[in-house]
């Protein structure tokens, strides 16, 4: 892992959360990155994704992948049509489903992927564009920090 800039958040609240997402997504780097989200359970990985995702423009529910492993997204922008690829590799436990979900073409395609949970799949994914670490404090806020791990994610910092 080698980090190129750093990047440290205090979310009081969800709203914190949700501007935080919103400013990601007005960024146009966005399109081709890959950002890993770490953090335990309950700590607002897919608060994160979820506010994310409507920043983006995406209407309607929003569910976690937790079970599918992947939900895919297709979303219109003024910039053009945008893939998204969410991942929760939470209940990730068998390498050859890696392979037989297409997972490698997945990530070989154009567009946008958010990985949950990449350290049980970490010997498969490509190194990513921009690691977030969310850390839950005793009184509901949120420590975070962001690291570019690419080019392409020191730009998503900027």
């Amino acid at each position: 892992m080698s980090i190129l800039e750093s990047r440290y958040q205090h979310w009081s609240d969800e709203a914190a959360c949700a501007d935080a997402a919103a400013a990601l997504g007005r960024h146009p780097a966005l399109r081709d990155a890959t950002i890993e989200l770490h953090g335990p359970l309950g700590a607002g990985k897919t608060t994160f994704v979820r506010h994310l995702l409507r920043a983006l423009g995406v209407q309607g529910y929003v569910k976690s992948p937790t079970y599918a492993l992947l939900e895919p997204y297709a979303i219109d922008t003024a910039s053009g049509a945008l893939a998204v690829s969410h991942f929760d590799f939470y209940r990730f436990d068998d390498p050859q489903e890696w392979e037989d979900a297409g997972f490698r073409d997945v990530f070989a395609s154009p567009g946008l992927k958010l990985v949950e949970w990449p350290e049980k799949a970490a010997q498969f994914l490509p190194p990513p564009d921009l690691r977030i670490a969310i850390e839950p404090r005793d009184d509901a806020s949120r420590d975070v920090r962001m690291d570019a791990e690419t080019p392409l994610g020191a730009e998503l910092l900027s």
